[in-house]
């Protein structure tokens, strides 16, 4: 039986990479009177499926891409989940 999995790869900017966007967010949060809010950082979130593959080949796999495409090496990082289908 072929085995299933679904990844989620979460990408984020690294600590001290200036981020505008969440800058932009925080500063909108406040206008609507959420002034607690110390600090907003805006990432990607991305979700692949693999069909068939040992899960050890998909954790390869999937560091691969994330290096290779998913991120900007230079600003960003990233992290994944995978689960079982």
């Amino acid at each position: 039986m072929k085995k299933a999995f679904h990844v989620k790869v979460h990408v984020r900017l690294k600590k001290g990479v200036l981020d505008p966007q969440g800058l932009t967010v925080k500063q909108a949060l406040e206008s609507m009177g959420y002034r607690d809010v110390q600090e907003v950082r805006v990432g990607k979130f991305i979700e692949i499926d693999f069909d068939g593959k040992p899960k050890d080949i998909v954790v390869k796999e999937v560091k691969e891409m994330g290096e290779r495409l998913l991120i900007n090496p230079i600003i960003e990082e990233f992290y994944y989940e995978i689960e079982s289908r």
